[in-house]
């Protein structure tokens, strides 16, 4: 895992949240993907540094939260 500044003007990340956020400023994080994984950021400090999670990880946590939402 890394961090980093988000990209420039041409290669903005596009941003959300998770479908379980409100909507009224209660998310915690966004979620960009990249083509080596994942960008996550804090949505209250959407200027601040992005943390980059490769390929494999991204997949393995959302496989994770998936089965525990599921079971």
């Amino acid at each position: 895992m890394s961090t980093a500044l988000p990209g420039g003007d041409d290669d903005r990340p596009t941003w959300f949240t998770s479908s379980y956020s409100n909507g009224a400023g209660g998310e915690c994080v966004e979620c960009a993907l990249s083509g080596g994984g994942a960008l996550v950021r804090d949505s209250k400090g959407a200027g601040e540094l992005v943390v980059t999670v490769g390929s494999t990880a991204w997949r393995s946590f959302v496989r994770a939260v998936r089965e525990g939402t599921q079971g």
